[in-house]
């Protein structure tokens, strides 16, 4: 992101609206996973990580493992009718790190297409999220979307 200051360095306000499900409600949405957010995600099921990405997930091209979609309609397979996360407790990084994802603040004009789409960047009373905040989680999801083609063992 280089040294000079960014356009938020200042903050940007937001709230993350209960029940809302916009930013997850995207056909043709990826949602690329670390090899923590398959461990988490799977210990969430009580399931062996490795059966949990057989079920929930698929490979891409490149190998990475990324979390499926519904085939009927290529919305993430973990948003219920109600338009809400059913694994909130254990959702990928990626989706933790929204609205602040990079290739969002590359730009302001890109920016202003993500505040159109998010109802919780206008949010009245949303509070001010910070600069450093907004840096963590940029860096956060950098890391999530290197992805990960093999489990490794931690001991």
């Amino acid at each position: 992101m280089g040294s000079k200051k960014e356009w938020w360095s200042e903050g940007i306000p937001f709230q993350c609206i209960p029940d809302c499900g916009r930013c997850c409600n995207e056909p043709g949405g990826i949602v690329h996973l670390s090899q923590t957010d398959a461990e988490n995600l799977a210990q969430f099921f009580e399931m062996p990580t490795s059966e949990w990405l057989q079920r929930d997930c698929r490979r891409r091209l490149d190998g990475k493992w990324v979390l499926k979609s519904r085939p009927e309609d290529d919305i993430c397979i973990y948003l219920d009718d109600d338009m809400k996360c059913m694994v909130y407790d254990a959702k990928p990084t990626q989706c933790s790190a929204f609205p602040w994802w990079r290739e969002n603040l590359r730009t302001e004009r890109k920016w202003n297409k993500v505040v159109r789409g998010c109802p919780g960047l206008s949010e009245d009373g949303a509070p001010l999220i910070d600069g450093e905040e907004i840096m963590k989680w940029v860096l956060a999801d950098q890391e999530a979307s290197k992805g990960f083609r093999h489990l490794e063992r931690k001991d």
